[in-house]
């Protein structure tokens, strides 16, 4: 009954004869009339949103105990009297008038009422709304800038009584140029930051110190490396665990999620998985060193998620030289391969896995290589005996690797 169509009371009394005789259910958008009286009570509501949503009041000039306020509104609909205990709620602690074209809301001394409107309120000048706009302009985001969704959300109807509304056009035009300097100021921003994270990597780096001579200096040094382009996005450098007088070195292929935010290898699901496998093939693992041949987390944001990414060639390549350092320091007798990628990294080629694992391998140095699943292949077998089987070989390849480790003279022939 609030809605401005001139049919509205004798729909309403044609929809009270037929819901009494049961000829129609109310909510059955199938029938003709109820579903046009559901859609002029959608239009009620909102512009009853509307209107709490852009009503703009101005302060009056005055002495009194309570402060005075006018307001000029002009609804779509006949609702200014269902929107009055919404303001007088809202703001009960002054006197106010709200104007509509046909009935003015009146608030004194904590009393409503509604009297029909002869003339609109003054318009005074009211310094809070340039402190208004200020704070406007101010949020006003103009990567975000979508003008069919600001004209949905803020008809330009009521514009015209939006203390804010005459900045919009200027906002919109200037809105490419802002975007334009938004983003030369973060790159500004973020090559400086790289510069001072150079910088101070450089003053760590006297000529003594050029290259690591310790295993711990290697370590440090490569917690400042800004090279990698996956530095930006993890979270910090991950770096090897275990004894430096370690027999058996473990590769894996890059952090994971938990494993980039606690700061230590091995430590998501598959370094469980991992820490289980060691144990039963009598393996501790503080006595290995645990290690990956990339050291940075590299993932892909789904809304709050960081979802994995392998690592590429080229992420590779570039942490080799860190992963040769570690080895040299560390000189162990076996290092183990977890997967294609640390395959590549020691390698040099990460292919045929499954035909070359449980097979050392020598390395240039003299090190052996035993290739074998990563744990993380473990976990993506939904099949359970799929998932035993795999557990079972990734198990017999560590104790081959343990094995070889602690062997006097250790031999090739598995």
């Amino acid at each position: 009954m609030q809605h401005s169509d001139p049919e509205r009371f004798a729909l309403g009394h044609a929809a009270a004869l037929r819901l009494s005789k049961g000829d129609v259910h109310w909510g059955d958008r199938s029938d003709p009339m109820i579903r046009r009286l559901l859609s002029m009570s959608s239009a009620v509501r909102r512009d009853i949103h509307k209107m709490h949503a852009f009503v703009r009041f101005r302060e009056l000039p005055g002495g009194g105990a309570r402060r005075r306020f006018c307001a000029w509104f002009e609804p779509e609909h006949p609702i200014a009297e269902a929107t009055g205990p919404f303001f007088a709620q809202r703001f009960g602690d002054m006197d106010w008038a709200i104007a509509t074209p046909s009935v003015t809301l009146m608030f004194q001394g904590g009393a409503l009422s509604c009297q029909p409107t002869t003339a609109p309120p003054p318009q005074p000048n009211d310094a809070t709304e340039e402190l208004w706009r200020t704070y406007f302009g101010a949020i006003f985001n103009p990567a975000r800038l979508n003008i069919r969704a600001m004209q949905s959300e803020m008809p330009v109807k009521y514009w015209k009584n939006l203390p804010e509304a005459r900045m919009i056009p200027g906002l919109v035009r200037s809105a490419h140029a802002a975007v334009e300097r938004m983003h030369a100021t973060a790159a500004s921003n973020a090559q400086r930051a790289w510069q001072a994270r150079a910088a101070r990597t450089r003053a760590a780096l006297t000529p003594r110190h050029a290259v690591p001579t310790t295993l711990a200096e290697a370590a440090a040094l490569a917690r400042d490396c800004t090279r990698c382009p996956l530095c930006g996005p993890a979270t910090q450098t991950i770096w090897g665990e275990g004894p430096a007088d370690a027999a058996l070195m473990i590769v894996g292929e890059a952090p994971g999620d938990a494993e980039d935010l606690r700061g230590r290898p091995f430590v998501g699901p598959a370094g469980r998985l991992l820490d289980k496998a060691l144990a039963k093939a009598g393996l501790d693992r503080t006595k290995v060193y645990l290690t990956n041949a990339v050291r940075h987390f590299r993932f892909q944001s789904r809304g709050k998620k960081r979802l994995h990414q392998n690592p590429d060639a080229g992420h590779v390549e570039h942490f080799r030289w860190w992963l040769d350092l570690e080895r040299g320091f560390l000189r162990p007798r076996v290092i183990l391969g977890l997967g294609a990628t640390a395959a590549l990294a020691l390698t040099g080629s990460g292919a045929r896995i499954a035909a070359r694992r449980g097979q050392p391998e020598p390395l240039a140095d003299g090190t052996l290589f035993v290739s074998t699943l990563h744990p993380a292949h473990v976990l993506r077998r939904a099949d359970p005996e799929a998932q035993t089987e795999v557990r079972a070989t990734l198990g017999r390849d560590l104790a081959l690797a343990h094995r070889l480790s602690v062997a006097q003279q250790p031999v090739l022939d598995g």
